[in-house]
């Protein structure tokens, strides 16, 4: 299937992708930096690196800690975190729209044997150097 990943990189030098939209959509689920980030493959101080790098990118807070409660608290994604998302996700939907023509006549050319002998791409984001782009700490 072919797929297309979108990064927004911001005039700031900021950036945007699918890794930290992963990252936050599974801080939602889970409450949890080190969670969200065992569930990606990414160690906590990574994960950590990501969303503090995404809280300074923006104006408002996209992830908050939360205080308290009966487990001692944990991370919260802010409205403004879900707007990122929304966004984001969005921006994604309407690309393949758009582009959903050009992309299945460059997959109609490609060499069918071409990977044959290399492992599937599993669609995962753990291994991916595009998740390095954007960490101000260039980790």
């Amino acid at each position: 299937m072919t797929r297309m990943r979108i990064r927004i990189d911001f005039d700031s030098g900021g950036s945007v992708g699918p890794g930290k939209i992963m990252l936050l959509e599974r801080i939602r689920e889970t409450g949890s930096i080190s969670a969200a980030g065992r569930a990606l493959g990414m160690s906590y101080r990574r994960a950590w690196l990501l969303v503090d790098d995404l809280n300074r990118i923006f104006r408002e807070p996209v992830v908050s800690a939360a205080v308290g409660g009966k487990h001692g608290g944990g991370t919260v994604l802010t409205a403004f975190g879900e707007q990122v998302i929304d966004h984001y996700r969005a921006v994604e939907r309407e690309a393949r729209v758009a582009t959903a023509h050009r992309l299945a006549a460059l997959a109609e050319g490609i060499n069918p044997d071409y990977g044959a002998d290399k492992q599937a791409d599993d669609g995962g984001f753990a291994k991916d150097p595009g998740l390095k782009p954007g960490c101000a700490t260039g980790e």
